[in-house]
């Protein structure tokens, strides 16, 4: 481990903070995975979402897994504004973390997490890259017609009033974007009451700085959720599609796979298909 990173626990699990930035691991990874993991969180969202299952599932498989915590989010600190963050800091924070790691780390990406995967891949090289629940390299701007379509005065008073985390917030709203409808009401109210603000700033560079699919080398596993209220199954199939593959669906979850009761079914695919590959 580099020096930038100082840790607080022991060398198998803990936590750290590399200059601003709050990083979970778990893990150290092993002869049959010596491939570190680096998982990404969505919009509004921490480290701390990987922590509650993933983290501990691949760790026990024999991986070193990580998670990072992007400026502003989670633990990760911010000297100025969440508002003024974008895309391409947000790829420089996966990046800073990615760079400190003892080999590069497929890279796990959920929701806007996604969208940054696939921005960091136009950049830098991964051995593979997993996309859950992604927003699709064709940017969010369906995304966001679809809210104002449901809620209009709710959303234009969060966004515009307010802050738009404040939209996620509301149990009703949450459960609809976020989970199934027969997830346990206390994980969707104690994920609510963790999200933060995101930024204006990254949400726009989700609408205009698209994706550029054909810089993508690594290749991909996309998954998505049959019952996602945030992005769609056809803006999903896109997503695989633009990629050369084809995405595979869970039945009976919601947006947040990796909180869901079924998450497990969804860290054995992505075991597998890793093992598959002999990462």
């Amino acid at each position: 481990m580099r020096s930038g990173l100082s840790c607080v626990r022991d060398a198998t699990i803990g936590r750290t903070v590399l200059t601003m930035l709050e990083v979970i691991w778990n893990g150290s990874g092993t002869d049959a995975h010596p491939v570190p993991l680096l998982f990404v969180h969505g919009g509004y969202h921490g480290a701390w979402c990987w922590d509650e299952h993933f983290l501990d599932y691949f760790a026990d498989r024999g991986f070193r897994a990580v998670a990072v915590s992007l400026r502003g989010h989670g633990q990760s600190t911010l000297s100025g504004s969440i508002r003024s963050c974008s895309i391409a800091d947000y790829v420089d924070d996966v990046h800073s973390v990615a760079d400190a790691m003892d080999s590069e780390p497929v890279v796990v990406g959920h929701s806007m997490g996604g969208f940054v995967v696939q921005k960091y891949l136009e950049q830098y090289r991964a051995p593979a890259a997993v996309l859950m629940a992604s927003i699709p390299p064709q940017g969010t701007l369906r995304v966001v017609l679809r809210m104002v379509r449901r809620h209009p005065w709710t959303f234009m008073r969060c966004n515009i009033g307010g802050d738009s985390v404040d939209f996620v917030r509301i149990p009703g709203i949450a459960r609809e974007l976020l989970f199934s409808a027969h997830t346990p009401d206390a994980v969707v109210e104690s994920c609510a009451a963790r999200l933060q603000p995101e930024s204006a700033r990254a949400g726009l560079d989700q609408v205009r700085r698209l994706p550029k699919a054909g810089r993508v080398a690594a290749p991909l596993l996309v998954l998505g959720a049959r019952d996602d209220g945030f992005v769609t199954n056809d803006e999903v199939t896109a997503t695989g599609r633009t990629y050369g593959t084809e995405a595979e669906f869970f039945p009976g979850m919601g947006h947040n796979m990796m909180l869901e009761p079924g998450w497990h079914a969804v860290a054995e695919r992505i075991d597998g298909w890793l093992t598959d590959r002999g990462l």
